[in-house]
């Protein structure tokens, strides 16, 4: 007898699941399936889950093809059971090939092919559907993406769009997923958009998105005016639809936990906020070499302008810029100075200029300092003017981030923008209005 055995959350039970059981019986003689408690998938950075346990096993069981069903419950239970059950042959879907490879010395390790396109659950009494991601965009931040989706629960990136044919197919292969050189193509098999293109295409991209009635997520920064920015968001509204802005450090855990900290108190009356963010980027890369749209400010700024923002509002009194600019003009490190009524910021972020990259929230009982990377908030201290009295907190940073901003959007996908509050419309606008000063002030 051939054993097989496979593993799933297999929340919102759809087509690709029944078709990856159906594949995984196909194998051998005896198929077992493991599936995932609720602690483990959380412990895994899985988000987003709807069904429970005990649905989610029935679920799996009433499609036949399990023999035996297992619950999975803590990491590295995987080579346990292939010991205890006497396993040939492991088996998940090739999302994750090259992810199970070291099986290989204790069973077969088989990928099978996923389901590209999944519309909805199988199940009737189920209330949401399966959301149908489509990318706009190719590039690094699009790659990191698709990954990070495979995190949430109820999402399926599906299609890719770039007006170039060859940069869509070669994405596509690499991801499985369907490629689209036509835009009218590529709405109609999809509920939600991702954009990830260059800045300058994010304004007519959505508002193209939001015509043919999807829901944005937008890459950062979402636009480059202000006045574009009121203009797609009272489109958004308009049409009932969700227009959202992807700065993942907005929707990630440690820094909610962080802007609790600074609201509650502790520290005082906040009067000043430092926060920088810089990377030695290659030279080669679009935000080196474009010189209308690239440097520091534009790849970087709304990161930094964030907690400032959150912190102080959006009402500031001056702004002014210094820059490092490159051969080419382009501002390879910016400090952007904000006076508030309240207070002062700055705002630093450089892509060729190396600096200690931090937080610093400053009040009149004590400051709040977060190292680099602050933007994935994991560990903050709170220190007073008693050196000795030091508060200590730490949060998990799962990924690469995406998957919280992906989880967010999906939230208020459910709720209809009620979930709105990690990153407002107004902070939006506010971070574009910034945006097209600079580029007046440093640009012309």
């Amino acid at each position: 007898m051939i054993k097989v055995i496979t593993y799933g959350t297999f929340d919102l039970f759809h087509e690709g699941h029944y078709r990856l059981l159906q594949r995984a019986k196909a194998l051998g003689d005896y198929l077992i399936v493991g599936v995932t408690t609720e602690s483990f998938d959380k412990a895994r950075g899985k988000l987003g889950v709807i069904d429970s346990l005990m649905t989610r096993i029935e679920n799996v069981k009433k499609t036949g093809f399990a023999d035996e069903i297992i619950i999975e419950e803590s990491v590295g239970q995987k080579f346990s059971d292939i010991k205890k059950y006497n396993i040939d042959i492991f088996t998940v879907g090739s999302d994750w090939i090259g992810k199970f490879d070291y099986i290989n010395d204790y069973c077969k390790v088989v990928y099978l092919e996923r389901t590209k396109n999944i519309s909805s659950t199988m199940l009737r009494e189920q209330k949401r559907h399966i959301q149908r991601i489509g990318i706009i965009g190719t590039g690094r931040i699009a790659n990191r993406f698709v990954v990070e989706a495979r995190s949430v629960s109820g999402v399926n990136v599906q299609s890719v769009y770039n007006p170039h044919p060859n940069s869509a197919a070669k994405f596509s292969e690499k991801w499985d997923i369907n490629p689209y050189s036509d835009l009218e193509e590529f709405y109609k098999d999809v509920d939600v958009i991702y954009i990830a293109s260059p800045h300058e295409t994010h304004y007519e991209y959505i508002k193209t998105s939001l015509e043919h009635g999807k829901h944005v997520l937008c890459e950062k920064p979402m636009v480059l005016k202000k006045s574009e920015a009121e203009e797609v968001f009272a489109y958004a509204k308009e049409k009932d639809l969700i227009l959202m802005e992807g700065i993942k450090t907005a929707y990630c855990p440690g820094f909610h936990r962080l802007l609790g900290v600074a609201h509650s108190g502790k520290i005082g009356s906040i009067r000043n906020v430092e926060a920088c963010f810089t990377k030695l980027e290659d030279p080669k890369h679009r935000e080196l070499i474009d010189t209308n749209y690239g440097g520091s400010f534009l790849e970087l700024g709304s990161y930094v302008m964030l907690p400032i923002f959150k912190l102080f509002g959006e009402e500031y009194e001056d702004l002014r810029f210094d820059t490092i600019k490159s051969e080419n003009g382009i501002d390879i490190f910016t400090k952007a100075s904000f006076k508030f009524s309240t207070g002062l910021a700055t705002a630093t972020c450089g892509l060729g200029v190396k600096s200690e990259g931090r937080l610093l929230i400053s009040g009149t009982k004590g400051y709040i300092i977060v190292t680099a990377p602050w933007w994935k908030t994991t560990y903050f201290e709170v220190h007073y003017e008693n050196p000795g009295e030091v508060e200590k907190y730490s949060e998990t940073f799962l990924g690469d981030g995406l998957r919280y901003e992906i989880n967010d959007f999906l939230m208020q996908l459910t709720n209809r923008g009620v979930n709105d509050f990690k990153l407002t419309r107004s902070e939006s606008i506010a971070m574009s209005s910034a945006m097209e000063y600079f580029l007046k002030d440093q640009r012309g």
